[in-house]
């Protein structure tokens, strides 16, 4: 754990809710999922890892090589641990654990999306189509307190609170740009006690890894814990007096609930990667998305629900393919993939997915890799000098996500797109039923639930679970 400078006032509010950074102990009584069949595998855990910017579907795991060659790129299929399987040849790593995959090509959302980042982002993370706001504001459109709750934060709400850690935990970063926050990530209508903890992690020092407020320098000891907690009392009861509200309320619980972590040595020692022999830190690689692929595991370990790990870019990488350092490659796509984002992916994935299995996790581990957008597969963004440029624009029309784990048969293809990987073609699917299918992993059926105010209200209507995987 990075060190900190003693607590301020600020660091306490970011502590109990009243930032993004709001820590998520479910302490609300959760409506209880019914009991799942017991013939049927339920996960314990998702992890959920997001390639932020939007992976190229056609250059990775669902190649065309029969293409032209306008489509189909540079890059060859090769065999997988999974026969019938190919994958692109700069993932062998990932082709040696194929047996593991249950991936879905036929993945679309051309109809509802608008094409931008923050509307992919809202429908994947949330499973719930973009209003028309999404459409009047595009990448402006901030996080709203009346949108739909981030799967994270239905899983926090429907799972019961892990006695000493957050219910959902994302890292090793919160998903935004300069001047907005990405909507989708957030429990929003659900209110801030089942918001992720975002856990801070960084390119230079890929092993510390830093929650806002739970440090204390110096190790504080508990007591004087107990009195900083004491002078915030008397401050914040007056504050509550003179402003009586749900938003003040949910700060109280979620208060008291970052004192409890503040104190908790379990917390601090399950973010701790340095207690992870060598040997295993260097098969997921040395960078940070690898370690936060490594912590996603530990966390697991530690019964955490829900683990989101969004990719953290790397600003060289966007000088080089016009992509904000992460999977948006509009200039440059093959370079990028091959040197940088395929091996930086591909290493620490595919460990993830060993590691999960070895350690008997992986039947009760759900682990899903998706993101915003998939890749326009005919070569050439006008943004990045056309055919020239050699880079993918947006897509929404069709892209593909991995799932293993958490009962997934695996070794298998659901669905399919059509020849030049432009729209599905066999078993289309939106992002609602990928939704429903983590939340029928993990034994969720009922998804009722109450707002902020009170009000009951159903969390998805539409979509179905995929069973078909299971």
């Amino acid at each position: 754990m990075t060190s900190h400078p003693p607590p301020t006032r600020r660091a306490f509010l970011v502590a109990g809710g009243m930032s993004y950074f709001g820590i998520d102990l479910a302490s609300r009584a959760a409506a209880a999922s019914p009991t799942p069949d017991a013939r049927r595998t339920v996960a314990k855990s998702t992890v959920m890892i997001w390639l932020s910017g939007g992976a190229s579907h056609i250059d990775t795991w669902d190649m065309k090589p029969d293409a032209p060659e306008e489509y189909r790129g540079a890059f060859n299929p090769i065999p997988t641990s999974a026969p019938g399987i190919q994958l692109c040849e700069h993932l062998p790593h990932l082709a040696r654990q194929a047996h593991h995959l249950a991936v879905v090509r036929s993945l679309g959302d051309h109809r509802r999306g608008t094409g931008d980042h923050h509307a992919g982002y809202y429908y994947g993370l949330t499973g719930h189509a973009p209003d028309r706001t999404f459409h009047q504001l595009l990448n402006a459109r901030t996080p709203y307190p009346t949108d739909w709750p981030s799967m994270a934060s239905v899983v926090a709400l429907k799972r019961p609170p892990h006695p000493h850690l957050p219910s959902a935990i994302t890292l090793p970063q919160k998903e935004d740009a300069p001047e907005y926050t990405r909507p989708g990530q957030f429990a929003a209508r659900l209110g801030i006690e089942y918001d992720p903890v975002f856990v801070d992690g960084s390119r230079e020092r890929p092993l510390d890894f830093a929650v806002p407020a739970l440090g204390l320098s110096g190790d504080i000891p508990a007591e004087r814990l107990h009195d900083r907690r004491s002078l915030l009392a008397a401050i914040d009861a007056a504050q509550r007096r003179a402003e009586d509200s749900s938003a003040s309320r949910d700060y109280g619980k979620n208060q008291g609930k970052a004192f409890t972590l503040l104190a908790s040595r379990r917390t601090k020692a399950a973010f701790d990667l340095r207690a992870e022999p060598e040997a295993v830190r260097e098969r997921y690689g040395p960078g940070v998305n690898g370690m936060s692929m490594l912590l996603a595991r530990r966390l697991v370990e530690a019964g955490v629900p829900f683990v989101t790990v969004f990719w953290k870019g790397d600003r060289e990488l966007d000088k080089l393919c016009n992509s904000g350092g992460g999977w948006d490659t509009h200039g440059n796509n093959f370079k990028c993939l091959k040197d940088r984002l395929l091996p930086e992916f591909d290493r620490p994935f595919a460990a993830l997915l060993d590691d999960l299995h070895h350690r008997g996790l992986l039947e009760t581990t759900l682990v899903l890799v998706t993101s915003e957008m998939g890749r326009k597969p005919r070569i050439g963004d006008p943004r990045s000098g056309g055919v020239g440029g050699a880079g993918r624009d947006h897509w929404t029309a069709c892209q593909s996500v991995l799932l293993a784990g958490g009962g997934i048969r695996g070794g298998q293809v659901f669905g399919s797109s059509d020849r030049r990987a432009e729209y599905p073609s066999e078993n289309p699917v939106a992002p609602e039923h990928v939704a429903r299918t983590v939340f029928h992993a993990m034994g969720i059926d009922d998804l009722n639930a109450v707002d902020r105010e009170g009000r009951p209200f159903h969390l998805m209507d539409e979509g179905r679970p995929l069973t078909e995987l299971f």
